[in-house]
């Protein structure tokens, strides 16, 4: 795929989706960052539903903290892997708590030094919280950059690097989520809709169902 058409598809992409941003909800930085670690295989709709109860309750680190391991439980239960979740919140609150003055901090190391923040975590906190033009390549942008062909890779730190690369400059911050919301509405994992596609006739997509 050449440098004309990927722009294109950003182009038709920005109109398609004209507010690409997160569907977590959250109103600080610290709330998005617990939702982030949360979604981790799990849907955005579960985490909502769970934080809807919990951060009325205890959304800022000191109050997490002071719910404790079984309290925090409680609350993100209906989640998948809640116990090993529930442990990184609680670890990630303390480090936040002795080492950053309990604010999220704003770069890559320091974020990946959290419990339970790995690179594709930090991707999205640096993108989404800070206006970084980061790129964290979930299964729908990993889907989205193969199918389509606009970033294909072995692997999500391949589909990354590429997309780091050839997402064109006015589109870069922004495509984390145009990509993922694409992905997650219209070229979906199973029968992806293809006849309803902003990009169809771009698309390099070989088994399209019209």
């Amino acid at each position: 795929m050449n440098a004309k058409k990927r722009l294109e598809i950003f182009e038709r992409l920005a109109v398609a989706i004209p507010e690409p941003t997160t569907e977590l909800n959250y109103r600080t930085t610290f709330e998005l960052l617990v939702a982030v670690v949360l979604s981790a295989q799990a849907t955005d709709k579960g985490v909502n539903k769970a934080t809807a109860r919990l951060f009325p309750i205890a959304n800022t680190p000191a109050a997490i903290v002071a719910l404790g391991l079984e309290g925090l439980k409680e609350y993100i239960k209906t989640i998948g892997l809640f116990n090993s979740k529930a442990a990184n919140i609680i670890t990630l609150c303390r480090q936040l708590l002795d080492s950053h003055a309990g604010q999220v901090p704003e770069t890559r190391a320091e974020l990946e030094a959290l419990a339970g923040v790995g690179r594709k975590t930090a991707n999205v906190l640096l993108n989404t919280a800070f206006g970084q033009p980061t790129i964290a390549v979930d299964t729908h942008i990993f889907r989205v950059s193969n199918r389509t062909g606009i970033a294909p890779g072995k692997n999500v730190l391949q589909v990354e690097q590429k997309l780091d690369k050839w997402v064109p400059k006015p589109y870069k911050k922004d495509a984390h989520h145009l990509l993922i919301l694409h992905g997650r509405y219209v070229c979906t994992a199973r029968q992806p809709k293809c006849r309803h596609c902003a990009i169809e006739e771009l698309c390099e997509f070989q088994e399209k169902s019209l």
